[in-house]
């Protein structure tokens, strides 16, 4: 196992189990990245009833509310002592490749795989990829154009306003991240431009309750990986723009603008030292909100079949997006009105030390529901719709470790 976040010691739990003997290697400490990589006042999408891991809910006095970063890697953490997880932390993998039948890692035939770290050799006959799906920043090409003046930074180095130079800023990306840091940066009194294309709007809350417990009732995010119409698409779609705040507040488009930030088109490009936007804004706005309300609807007609009498509150709508009647399509990076860029644009994994040929093209990892194919007891866990499209949460791990592992055990058995 490479890997000791929620979804690996989720997959170790079942392993351990059924008997399995393994090892977990973590390159830091048990919940690495949300120790290490994550910005000083974020929290978790989800609300706290719903995180869980095998056996291991949350127990806390704030079901509603929602972790910090810290509460979740000491939540992690408490999985990984409970269940007696047997972690390698401080071990870093440089090499995973097949290994020969003759034992020198050449050849078309293998028997196991030869796991290199820092601080050895393993041979194991299966290994499950758990090091996540947000390891490397993902930004534009173009970049390397911006003027000298403008400091840039993802959100793997964004702690908070305080860190930045004065001046306004450009955040780029409509994600769950890039509004996050587009509100906080506004609030600390920065001017603010939010440049977005796709996105996915939500409300915190519909007809009383947590969005996301409309999405665990309704079956929604139950809704297996080979039951959806793009795969690749719903794959590669942006965090729905959530907060996790006491106030349970939404965090779209609208509640920006209310704020002062300045929402512009995707950034398509740089030309003299002009960032240059897309003019399709409004088209990219109407198609959110007309999911949103597609999936509102998918929630009222669940709720007409299945709701408890509880459930009282009448089904709502939100007001469409207010698109500026002409966003700016430009903006002068030298003229001082932006002195920082932070490029909320996505996160790939990181595959670098995997020497096994099962990448695709655009370096993503060929496999169906987490099995790897053309590699023969490779697997891997925690990325986007891997089994389910709760997969890459924290409670969506429990289903996909569970099928990943059994699965592995009929591997071992010689079913597979």
């Amino acid at each position: 196992m490479i890997g000791a976040g929620h979804a690996g010691l989720a997959v170790s739990r079942f392993l351990g189990g059924a008997g399995i003997d393994h090892l977990v290697l973590e390159r830091g400490e048990v919940g690495n990245s949300w120790r290490r990589e994550r910005w000083d006042s974020l929290r978790l999408l989800t609300p706290n009833w719903l995180t869980r891991l095998p056996d291991h809910p949350y127990q806390g006095p704030d079901p509603d509310g929602y972790l910090s970063a810290h509460e979740v890697a000491d939540f992690i953490g408490g999985f990984a002592a409970a269940s007696r997880a047997p972690v390698r932390t401080g071990t870093e993998v440089t090499s995973v490749r097949a290994a020969a039948a003759d034992g020198q890692g050449h050849g078309h035939g293998h028997d196991g795989y030869l796991v290199r770290t820092d601080q050895g050799e393993i041979r194991a006959r299966c290994v499950v990829i758990a090091s996540g799906a947000c390891n490397v920043p993902v930004v534009p090409g173009f970049k390397d154009a911006l003027p000298d003046s403008i400091r840039e930074l993802t959100p793997f180095d964004y702690t908070g306003p305080a860190a930045l130079p004065e001046g306004g800023v450009l955040v780029v990306g409509g994600s769950a991240t890039g509004v996050q840091l587009a509100a906080e940066l506004r609030r600390s009194g920065r001017p603010v431009v939010l440049s977005t294309g796709e996105h996915v709007r939500l409300p915190r809350t519909y007809r009383g309750r947590d969005v996301l417990w409309w999405m665990q009732a309704s079956g929604v995010w139950d809704q297996r990986h080979d039951e959806v119409d793009d795969l690749e698409r719903a794959r590669a779609l942006p965090s729905p723009q959530l907060v996790g705040t006491p106030e349970r507040s939404t965090l779209d488009l609208n509640a920006l603008i209310e704020l002062g930030v300045e929402p512009v088109g995707r950034w398509a490009a740089v030309r003299d030292g002009r960032a240059l936007f897309s003019g399709g804004l409004r088209n990219v706005c109407s198609l959110a909100d007309l999911k949103m309300e597609r999936l509102l609807d998918t929630f009222d007609e669940w709720a007409r079949k299945y709701a408890d009498d509880d459930l009282t509150d009448e089904p709502q709508r939100f007001a469409p997006t207010r698109v500026p009647a002409s966003a700016r399509l430009q903006l002068d990076l030298r003229g001082g009105e932006i002195q920082t860029v932070v490029w909320a644009t996505g996160f790939r994994p990181d595959y670098r030390w995997l020497d096994v040929p099962v990448l695709d093209a655009k370096g993503r990892l060929r496999h169906v529901g987490g099995v790897v194919t053309d590699s023969p007891g490779l697997y891997a866990v925690g990325l986007p719709v891997l089994r389910r499209r709760k997969s890459t949460f924290i409670h969506g791990a429990e289903d996909d470790a569970r099928e990943v592992v059994e699965h592995l055990t009929g591997y071992l058995a010689g079913r597979h």
